[in-house]
Order: C-alpha cells, then structure tokens, then sequence
C-alpha cells in the first residue's frame, strides 16, 4: 500500500506547542480527519481535503481515516494535546486490530504533542515532579465502578493524580463524586489545580486547597490536577498565584 496515516498530536492549543514533525505531518497530508475544532486548528491550503466529524464518533473516523490511507492518501488524524492520552491513537489501533486485514500492512505513526496534564503542569511549577498517574473521569468507555476504584487506588498510594474530561452537561455528577472520594484521602488542605484551556486565548488556572474546590469550577476543557501529600506551595514575592510543586524524593530529604 502506498498510503500514510499518521496521528498527530496538535498540543494544547498555542501553536507554538507544536512540535516541528507533527507540523512536517501535517503539511504534507492530502487528508485531514477529526473532531471538528481540531480540524478547525489546521491552516488550510490548496488541494487539503478535510473532514470533520462529531466528538463521539471515534471508531468510525479512525475506519474512514484507514479506509483513505488503503486508498493511498497521505492522511492525518488529528487529536488535541497528544494522540496517545485518551485520544485517537487508540482509536485508530483498535480499528486495525478488528476491522480489514489489509489496513494491517498500512504505514501507520504517531507523532506526540504535549497533553493538558504537562502544558499545565507548566503553567504552574512542577506539581508532576514526583510519581503521578492520569485517569479519565468518562464513564462512556467504562463503568463508574472501575474510575472509583482506580482513583482510591491512586490516592492510596499518594500519587499526583490528573483528571481528564472531568465534567460535562451529559456527565454533570462525576466530578463532585470524585472530590468526595478525594476529601476521604487526602487533607483539606491539598493542592487542587483547575487548568482550563490552556494555551488558548480564554485559560484561567486556579489553584484552591480541597476544601475550597467544587464541581462547578470546571468543564470539559479543564484539566484537573489532585496534590499528593508532598506537594507543596511556594508563595511568590510578587502578585501572583503560587508555584506547585512535587519534590522528588519522598518522606525524610536524602
């Protein structure tokens, strides 16, 4: 087969967070394919086919990207924040695994960009500096039962935890369940960091203790970021909200 798919990660939004190979990607597609405002995040030139589509619909762009890629088009499938962190990347394998045999002899890459967990990790200071974990709140793929019992396991075990897709208008209840279970953990004093749309023209980040934090104060571009029991606040001199930050080792400093 003479056709390309690649799965490019788009970053969190400022294009500057692009990496060089996801722009070399993308420059010399015949296709765009994905979620419509990713789409819409790609500059558009002569002869650039582009389809977009809802942001329910995975299975099906991922087979309609393949479908184009055996046809011999040069095909990106583009995610926001990085491919491979919930998003197209496993789509686009889950497709090969159960659909043609043919798509399984495609050249197929992923190139990384930077997910919401790092770009607001950035932001802030270095809250991820210690042992972390990230989970997806979405009960649309998995029972709720599972997300809880990851999430007290994490906690348990004193990760940094980031939350992807914490609350929608179809999953309003999620999030507050989540803090629930965080306020049986964790202090009341933990760092809680709200980062919403980072990297675009409308980002807020808030940084509130547990015991100040509720569900209302995000959507589904936020991404939400729990402390662990040594993560820290360092108050700065100037105006400002403080830096977070994890220390590397764990308990006594060595």
């Amino acid at each position: 087969m003479t056709g390309l798919l690649t799965i490019v990660g788009l970053g969190p939004g400022d294009p500057r967070y692009l990496t060089p190979a996801a722009s070399e990607a993308l420059a010399s597609a015949t296709d765009i394919v994905g979620y419509g405002p990713y789409v819409d995040r790609v500059r558009d030139r002569p002869g650039l086919r582009r389809h977009a589509s809802d942001n329910r619909v995975e299975l099906d762009r991922a087979r309609f990207a393949l479908g184009l890629a055996a046809d011999g088009a040069r095909v990106a499938v583009v995610s926001g924040g990085d491919p491979g962190v919930f998003a197209m990347a496993a789509a686009v394998f889950e497709a090969v695994e159960s659909g043609e045999p043919a798509w399984r002899g495609l050249d197929i890459r992923v190139e990384p960009g930077i997910t919401a967990m790092l770009a607001a990790a950035a932001r802030v200071g270095a809250p991820l500096g210690g042992d972390f974990c990230a989970m997806s709140l979405s009960d649309n793929l998995k029972p709720w039962e599972v997300v809880e019992a990851r999430l007290r396991a994490a906690l348990a075990a004193d990760f940094v935890v980031a939350l992807y897709n914490p609350i929608s208008s179809a999953r309003p209840w999620q999030l507050g369940a989540a803090f629930g279970i965080v306020s049986e953990i964790r202090r009341p004093d933990t760092p809680i960091i709200l980062a919403r749309a980072v990297g675009r023209p409308d980002e807020r980040i808030r940084i509130l203790p547990l015991a100040e934090v509720d569900s209302s104060m995000a959507d589904m571009s936020t991404i939400v970021v729990i402390g662990a029991s040594t993560t820290r606040l360092i108050e700065r001199t100037a105006a400002g909200e403080p830096w977070v930050y994890t220390p590397r080792f764990y308990g006594v400093r060595p």
